[in-house]
């Protein structure tokens, strides 16, 4: 009965209510006017993740939270502009979870080489080594962020980098999570 609950009023709060989608709307600025909100929650399947040392991680690991979700790939040159950036977001909004998942065949030493590189200090590693995750949720390029709300639910989605420690990319992060 909660969660029926939770999930009518985040629906509520993003797709019923325009004054909150159209203040987050308002606020997107630069690169953030690439971000699309839904009208309504979008369910996100399961998919079996892994961490950097193989061991088995879930997207259900972080029920509860705002989550920063972003599909990158090593080989992939704007993904790795934009990963910095969603490093010092997480720095900035520690109650948020910006959790970035690596598509398709990446060498785990090459993550690891370009955390180290790139200086990411504040962000997991998670893989999707077989692309289920992002198959299954439409990611056609790299790279795609989306927006997910503490049910675990898409509730915007960003084609494309994205500079996510911006005046306005926060803006509208503290929008979402103050509506829901």
């Amino acid at each position: 009965m909660r969660k029926t609950l939770a999930v009518l009023y985040t629906a509520l709060a993003l797709g019923a209510n325009p004054g909150l989608a159209q203040e987050a709307a308002t606020l997107r600025e630069g690169d953030m006017q690439k971000l699309a909100l839904h009208e309504a929650p979008v369910a996100v399947p399961e998919a079996a993740l892994v961490t950097l040392d193989d061991q088995p991680a879930s997207l259900s690991d972080y029920h509860g939270k705002w989550v920063v979700l972003n599909f990158w790939a090593t080989w992939c040159a704007p993904c790795r502009r934009e990963m910095p950036s969603l490093d010092r977001l997480q720095a900035a909004i520690p109650d948020l979870a910006v959790v970035p998942v690596a598509t398709g065949r990446n060498d785990p030493a090459a993550i690891g080489r370009f955390y180290d590189e790139a200086a990411i200090a504040n962000l997991p590693v998670l893989r999707d080594p077989k692309s289920g995750l992002s198959r299954a949720m439409g990611v056609m390029g790299l790279p795609v962020t989306v927006i997910l709300n503490p049910d675990g639910q898409e509730v915007a989605r960003l084609i494309g980098d994205a500079e996510w420690d911006s005046a306005s990319a926060q803006a509208v992060l503290a929008a979402l999570m103050a509506g829901g």
